[in-house]
């Protein structure tokens, strides 16, 4: 399981992460895992990922296969790179298996969520791929609640962007059982 949060503040965006890693009903510390990043460098942008540990494998893979990284500086650019993402896991990830949550939902459901932090903002990209730009801070995974609550109490104080990442994410770690580990904490470009 994971958290992932993002924060904008003071003309600095940084994304921040747990390092637990969860396999099936196994909880692996993080001190005997030799990569516990759940957020990624995709040019001059971070991706922050949770869900299934499989897609950092697998967006890592996809990543590499590209000759440059995709430009992800806006809602229509990170939908666009999705939804060519989306293509690739049906041709040739066939692993993944496409379904939605109910029957009543039109739209598949990757049973993942992505962050994507540069300069121009944060964008929050649900698991059925639609994107949204967010203004100030924004959580994902689980204890999200948590994260969400400690940013909202953070973020009109002095305490820079980096602190109140690390913070809610130091809350998630506190209060959820599924969220543990070092912290790791990313500055997205300038």
């Amino acid at each position: 399981m994971s958290v992932v949060v993002a924060v904008r503040k003071d003309g600095q965006t940084v994304m921040a992460s747990d390092s637990m890693s969860v396999f099936g009903h196994h909880c692996e510390d993080h001190t005997n895992i030799a990569s516990t990043d759940k957020i990624l460098t995709v040019g001059s942008s971070l991706l922050g990922i949770t869900g299934w540990g499989l897609y950092g494998n697998i967006f890592n893979h996809y990543l590499s296969s590209r000759r440059t990284a995709p430009r992800l500086s806006g809602e229509r650019e990170i939908f666009d790179f999705f939804l060519k993402f989306w293509r690739e896991l049906r041709e040739k990830y066939s692993l993944v298996n496409e379904q939605a949550n109910t029957d009543k939902e039109p739209f598949a459901d990757l049973d993942a969520n992505f962050l994507v932090a540069n300069r121009k903002g944060i964008f929050h990209v649900s698991s059925n791929l639609s994107v949204c730009g967010i203004r100030r801070f924004y959580a994902i995974g689980s204890g999200c609640e948590y994260a969400t609550g400690a940013m909202f109490a953070l973020y009109e104080t002095k305490q820079s962007a980096e602190a109140v990442a690390r913070k809610a994410v130091e809350a998630a770690i506190r209060f959820d059982t599924d969220c543990g580990g070092e912290i790791t904490v990313k500055k997205a470009r300038s």
